[in-house]
């Protein structure tokens, strides 16, 4: 029972995570089931089962706040889709002593990319109104379709991203977009599964509370992908799913690292990961703080216009 109560925060938490930033519902839950002994295959398959019903959720509750373009949805999801159903089937044929570590590495990789971006860069704004053409969105669905079954995960990190580097389409817009496409991507991955796995080896309770927790989080973070800081989220999604699948790859019969070498190796993420967090909410209140200032100087000269166009002409 306590087991089902954690999985169902975990589904909540990750789903208020990816509703709000776009990304990291199938990275984070398939990271810790993982991390709880669940077999690779059957854990992408889990979390993916219940993502038909959290995505559905999501987008629904998206575009309910206007939160999403339809033309970007219609380009990217089909191509997503073809890529999920042919990842889901490769990992279905791997073993479980492959299939762990190989996740591992991409959910690592993953989670190296998201602090590093969100970090580092922040939100991109320039270009916005420019169009997301199909020779770009398509061969990026494929893509991360494919690398969200194999990795558990994978839609959002990929394709939130970028989008989002582009800097053609609203960032409120690139999140409720992703998360609306996600549902085709989840449908097509656990059709994968199911053709490869069959049902036995999936845990449809798990499946359950992972759905219920999302569904409840997914409008309160479409409504919080308004006000959330996304840099300073991403930055903590990041690390917690580079310190996990460190932790995953440590302890795998591909390294066997001692335990000394562990702590030390886990000790020192910890830090990078809170110098991270440290530097993004430094930097967000910084641009905060800037914007603020270009808005008092905006209003200032439209106050001082009126009162030049009044000054009479000299003689």
């Amino acid at each position: 029972m306590r087991s089902l109560i954690v999985l169902g925060l975990v589904g909540f938490a990750a789903q208020l995570v990816d509703g709000s930033l776009g990304m990291a519902y199938g990275v984070t839950s398939t990271t810790l089931l993982l991390a709880a002994g669940t077999n690779a295959a059957a854990a992408s398959a889990t979390v993916h089962l219940a993502e038909i019903g959290t995505t559905l959720a999501s987008g629904i509750s998206h575009w309910r706040f206007g939160n999403i373009d339809w033309k970007v949805v219609g380009r990217i999801a089909v191509p997503g889709a073809i890529g999920a159903f042919a990842g889901a089937t490769f990992l279905s044929s791997l073993s479980t002593e492959v299939a762990a570590p190989i996740m591992s590495i991409i959910l690592l990789t993953l989670g190296v990319y998201i602090l590093v971006r969100f970090t580092a860069y922040g939100l991109p704004r320039h270009n916005l109104g420019k169009p997301l053409r199909s020779r770009f969105l398509a061969p990026l669905g494929l893509f991360a379709g494919f690398v969200d079954a194999t990795g558990g995960g994978g839609w959002g990190p990929i394709g939130t991203p970028a989008i989002l580097a582009s800097g053609r389409l609203a960032p409120r817009k690139v999140i409720g977009s992703i998360d609306a496409s996600e549902s085709l991507i989840a449908l097509a991955a656990s059709a994968g599964f199911l053709v490869g796995l069959g049902s036995e080896n999936i845990d449809f309770a798990w499946v359950g509370v992972l759905l219920l927790g999302g569904v409840i989080a997914a409008p309160i973070a479409a409504w919080l992908v308004r006000h959330i800081p996304p840099r300073i989220l991403g930055s903590a999604v990041g690390g917690l799913i580079i310190l996990t699948n460190i932790r995953t790859l440590l302890r795998s019969d591909w390294i066997g690292a001692p335990g000394d070498v562990q702590a030390t190796v886990y000790i020192a993420i910890a830090l990078v990961w809170a110098a991270a967090i440290a530097y993004s909410v430094r930097e967000y209140r910084r641009n905060k703080e800037h914007e603020s200032v270009e808005a008092v100087e905006a209003v200032e000269t439209e106050l001082r216009r009126p009162r030049a166009e009044e000054e009479p002409t000299p003689a």
